[in-house]
């Protein structure tokens, strides 16, 4: 039975990475050159998707809360900000190397860590492998600046702690979010986008008052991690939290709760909550110089704030709604595949078609009804390539919820066949209640 699973869930896989490369969600880096290990590149509906769920993420957790400033900070930081915050020293994975064939190998990730699981060679004593990458700023060698690609988000908003405090005079509790890219430079990339060398990050770093009931904060902001991952498409029934023990959280934390989710390869993290205490902003003002403080207007004492940090990888929240939505209905050559995403995160909102592409009346009202919505809602897909089936079956697997087609009875009445893309059930709408149709539906 474990096997049959385990095949069932291979094959899953198989399915979606072939899905992500034909459709145009995720392509491999750099391919034409045989590729780069670690890297992907998101193709034209991969990137709407993307697109899609950030903006999902800041309505949710940012644009309609109090106190929540966005900001977009720069990858290159001045090296003693990963100094201050332990990187250089800390961040860090066990390495080992195998004696016969010379691969390099995680040694937490591999089972038996005496033998290399590519050719049962003997494997070297683990050592520690820092893994940010290294970059140089500078027009020489000598006068050339050693620096890292940042590895988190995190810094970026602890170091502008003092610049939002000046420049938007907010009051605890208070947030600071950012989306944007992270460097690791992993050993063992693994697992489609789930392990990758650049990746993208979406999380906000909440500051409050060092006598505040954390604890309210920590659980509310679990419950709303579940509640936006199932507004996106994620299956929550295959959700698990995970509490890190006392003696396997970060120094700094005095807890931390990971919301896993059951890819086909595992039960593997998805979102992260810590709380982070005041841990950094001290670190910061110690090795920087400056005071990280605010005023508490109640005692007129100055206090750090302590922190609580949701946090969620872009990449493996795209690869758990993938997981989700994927569907097939039917057997053999008659099954039908499709991308049961929500409505509001789908590349494309609806599709549109003439019946038939060569009859110049029905094409030109599609395209009038195309560029028509299209003003209003964006991204709207124009498909006349094929037959109404082809059509029906290629939208279904890219996700678009709605096919909107034109035939003859349109040209008499001004009605349109609506499919539904979950159900195939069709209906006929009259084009001037389109929009209010799609818009109810949507939910944008």
């Amino acid at each position: 039975m474990q096997e049959k699973n385990q095949k069932n869930n291979n094959e899953l896989m198989e399915k979606i990475v072939s899905l992500c490369k034909r459709r145009g969600f995720v392509f491999p880096g750099s391919e034409i050159y045989g590729g780069l290990a670690g890297t992907y590149d998101w193709g034209p509906l991969g990137s709407l998707l993307k697109r899609n769920i950030e903006k999902s993420w800041i309505k949710y957790f940012i644009e309609f809360k109090d106190n929540m400033y966005l900001i977009d900070s720069t990858i290159l930081m001045h090296p003693r900000v990963w100094e201050a915050s332990g990187h250089v020293e800390n961040f860090v994975d066990p390495i080992s190397k195998c004696k016969k064939c010379g691969h390099t190998f995680r040694s937490d990730l591999i089972e038996n860590s005496e033998f290399c699981p590519d050719c049962g060679g003997k494997l070297t004593i683990p050592n520690n492998f820092n893994l940010m990458f290294e970059t140089k700023m500078g027009a020489s060698d000598e006068s050339a600046v050693t620096t890292y690609l940042r590895p988190e988000e995190a810094q970026s908003m602890f170091v502008n702690f003092k610049n939002v405090l000046q420049s938007m005079s907010p009051k605890v509790p208070f947030g600071i979010a950012q989306i944007g890219k992270a460097f690791r430079n992993e050993i063992t990339p693994r697992d489609f986008i789930y392990r990758l060398r650049e990746f993208e990050i979406m999380e906000f770093e909440y500051f409050i008052h060092p006598n505040d009931p954390w604890e309210a904060f920590f659980d509310n902001f679990l419950l709303e991690q579940k509640e936006w991952l199932s507004r996106i498409g994620v299956d929550v029934t295959k959700l698990h939290s995970m509490e890190h023990p006392k003696n396997a959280r970060a120094h700094y934390s005095k807890k931390t709760v990971d919301l896993e989710f059951e890819y086909p390869f595992g039960i593997k993290e998805l979102t992260g909550l810590a709380h982070r205490g005041d841990y950094d902003l001290k670190r910061h003002q110690e090795f920087s110089g400056e005071k990280l403080e605010m005023l508490d207007e109640a005692t007129g004492e100055k206090f750090i704030p302590h922190v609580l940090e949701p946090t969620i990888s872009v990449d493996r929240a795209i690869l758990a709604v993938m997981c989700s939505c994927y569907q097939e209905d039917g057997e053999g050559e008659n099954t039908r595949v499709f991308l049961k995403f929500p409505p509001a995160i789908a590349p494309y909102k609806a599709c549109v078609s003439p019946l038939l592409k060569n009859k110049i009346e029905l094409v030109s009202y599609a395209k009038n009804v195309y560029a028509d919505l299209k003003k209003e809602f964006g991204w709207i897909a124009y498909d006349d390539n094929g037959n109404i089936g082809k059509r029906y079956r290629r939208q279904d697997e890219i996700g678009t919820p709605f096919c909107i087609v034109i035939d003859f009875d349109t040209l008499e009445n001004d009605t349109v066949t609506v499919r539904d893309r979950d159900t195939g059930k069709q209906e006929r709408i009259k084009v001037s209640d389109l929009k209010n149709y799609l818009k109810e539906r949507i939910n944008m």
